[in-house]
C-alpha cells in the first residue's frame, strides 16, 4: 500500500458532533478560520503526495473506509487548506469539496489519531 495523504488530529471542535446525524465530518488544518474551527476536526502535518482517487482507502481513528467518490475541488482544498468534508453515506456523486466514503458508522476520533489515505 502507498500513502497518498497523512495528517494527525490536534483539536476536535466543540460542534463537530452537530454533523454526525448528517454522516459527515469536516477536517481543516489547524490554522482554520476562527469562525469555522468549532465545527471541524483540526489537524497538523498535512502531507499529500498524490491525487486522491475513487477506490483509495481512508483510515481514520483506526477504521478503514473505501472512497466511492472524490469531488473535483478535493485535491486543491486538501493541498492548500487541509480542508475537505468526509461524507460517510456511500453516495457516488456530489459536492466538489467532499470525499464520499462507503456507508459505515462514523469513527470516534480522538486527539492524536491519524487520518490517512492509502492506495492498494
Amino acid at each position: 500500500m502507498r500513502i497518498i495523504y497523512n495528517t494527525m488530529v490536534t483539536t476536535i471542535g466543540e460542534l463537530v458532533s452537530a454533523f454526525y446525524k448528517e454522516k459527515l465530518i469536516i477536517i481543516f488544518k489547524d490554522n482554520a478560520p476562527e469562525e469555522l474551527a468549532d465545527y471541524c476536526v483540526l489537524h497538523a502535518g498535512n502531507m499529500l503526495s498524490d491525487c486522491v482517487k475513487q477506490g483509495d482507502v481512508l483510515v481514520i481513528a483506526g477504521q478503514e473506509y473505501r472512497i466511492v467518490y472524490v469531488g473535483d475541488e478535493v485535491q486543491t482544498n486538501l493541498q492548500n487548506l487541509g480542508h475537505i468534508t468526509l461524507r460517510f453515506d456511500g453516495t457516488t456523486e456530489g459536492l466538489g469539496g467532499s470525499v464520499y466514503l462507503e456507508d459505515k458508522a462514523l469513527p470516534v476520533i480522538k486527539i492524536g489519531d491519524t487520518i490517512s489515505i492509502y492506495r492498494k
